[in-house]
């Protein structure tokens, strides 16, 4: 059987795959067979791993066999996914999307993928992004542009641009990406699929190139919130050798997925800074917000126009870190860059460290005017992205950056889970995406909310058929 993959999702390829109705070694192939086809457009991957997941897939089909009425089955497996390619992988090169990493091939692969390949995950390959993960448009001058799978004359978002796009295409039934400043949360709004930036410390970031040792966070871009979770599921946990790992418990994020937000107490986002979007941007949000009233929420509006002084501190951070990270390349080899990416890591570098502790100071305040904010709300929401997809020409990187991580970068400075959802479409046909924020290791209770608008919509339904 050739699994119909416009229509599958994560869990519900599982629940096939566990009764016998398809194979890992099918479902495999179909997407392998969809990347052959779609990846010349969209331009979702650098690398793909074609003769190593069919291998996968057909041990996977072997233990399923093996354990069909046995406990204790991996979570995950026979499942196909993707890696943006910052994520090290064993024999596998990876690329960062850079001149100077285009023929690193690591000896062994980062902790999540470790995770998720014990899960059952079958790699596809690796998913293009924007050059380091420092920048916002997917416009790689060193791979190529991604191209948005609604309109393949828009940018994707970044930097997970191959990530999103390869989920909004139908060519992977999941993938990985890296948030630093919105790099998951932004190619998720505007590619129509959903992204969760966990907490700062839950998932490990060993073996992922890093941008900034402060900001990065690794997290999963599906085709649904229950998708989402049981990425999470399999990717979260205690690092003993991650600096920024956190022993905390991991949840089960699905045990309470289906009870509802009746009674939780939402802050809708509003003010100056939130009301410079696109009003088709606010409106679909704003609907948003009256699902969740319907669903029994008790919605109150609530202005934020405070998280400016955080999006400014996250910007001014980012190439700082960055440049740290890349200095003897950027000394040695500037021209190596793409010329936007290397302005913004030459403005990191000039940052004086006065500006540098000021910007942390932001942070500092910032977490802990979250904490007594979440003391009064369970949820907050506001849009993913103020703007849908701008065109990849004439979009100049360095200004989308500023505008597209407006709403995201505030979280990544705070370090707290957030998650983007579709909320709707605009008139031209681009997705809206509504981001939804929780307090510090509330992502059971995010999950819960996205899941509960996702079963009062459609919006998750929608496939883009320009790219098919």
């Amino acid at each position: 059987m050739n699994p119909d993959l416009s229509i599958l999702n994560l869990s519900t390829a599982l629940e096939q795959l566990r009764r016998g109705e398809i194979s890992a070694a099918d479902l495999t192939e179909t997407c392998l067979c969809q990347i052959e086809r779609l990846n010349p457009t969209i331009n979702a991957f650098i690398t793909v791993t074609a003769d190593s997941a069919r291998k996968e897939a057909l041990k996977a089909d072997a233990l399923l066999a093996a354990q069909k009425s046995g406990p204790g089955q991996s979570p995950l497996l026979g499942m196909p996914i993707a890696l943006k390619d910052l994520f090290e992988t064993a024999g596998i090169r990876t690329t960062a999307g850079s001149k100077f990493f285009a023929d690193y091939v690591p000896a062994e692969d980062a902790q999540v993928v470790q995770k998720l390949k014990l899960a059952g995950c079958v790699v596809l390959g690796k998913t293009n992004t924007h050059e380091i993960a420092l920048g916002v448009t997917g416009v790689n001058p060193h791979f190529g542009a991604v191209k948005n799978p609604w309109d393949v004359k828009r940018v994707p978002g970044g930097s997970s641009s191959g990530s999103a796009a390869a989920v909004a295409a139908g060519v992977c039934l999941a993938a990985l990406g890296t948030d630093t400043g919105g790099s998951i949360r932004i190619p998720a709004s505007l590619c129509g699929v959903v992204g969760l930036k966990p907490t700062y410390g839950r998932v490990s970031t060993r073996g992922v190139i890093p941008l900034s040792w402060n900001l990065d966070h690794v997290g999963p871009l599906t085709r649904t919130v229950r998708d989402a979770g049981i990425m999470l599921a399999a990717m979260a946990g205690y690092d003993p050798l991650d600096p920024a790992s956190v022993n905390m418990p991991v949840e089960d994020y699905l045990a309470h997925l289906e009870e509802g937000v009746r009674g939780r107490r939402v802050a809708l986002a509003c003010g100056k800074y939130v009301e410079a979007s696109d009003p088709q941007v606010l409106a679909g949000v704003a609907e948003a917000a009256r699902v969740f009233t319907d669903l029994g929420a008790e919605v109150r509006n609530e202005d934020m126009s405070w998280l400016a002084d955080l999006a400014l501190a996250n910007g001014r951070m980012i190439p700082a870190d960055g440049a740290a990270f890349h200095r003897e390349r950027l000394r040695e080899h500037p021209d190596w860059f793409g010329a936007d990416v290397r302005q913004r890591l030459e403005a990191g570098a000039a940052l004086t460290s006065s500006e540098y502790s000021l910007a942390r100071r932001t942070q500092v305040e910032g977490r802990r005017r979250f904490e007594q904010f979440f003391d009064e709300f369970d949820i907050l929401l506001l849009p993913t992205t103020p703007i849908p997809a701008p065109p990849i020409e004439g979009t100049e990187a360095v200004e989308a950056a500023r505008r597209l991580t407006r709403f995201t970068a505030p979280f990544n400075l705070a370090g707290l889970p957030a998650l983007s959802i579709p909320c709707g479409l605009t008139g031209d046909g681009l997705p809206i995406g509504l981001q939804i924020v929780s307090r510090h290791w509330g992502e059971a209770k995010l999950l819960q909310a996205g899941h509960a608008f996702e079963q009062a919509t459609k919006w998750h339904t929608l496939r883009p058929k320009r790219a098919s």
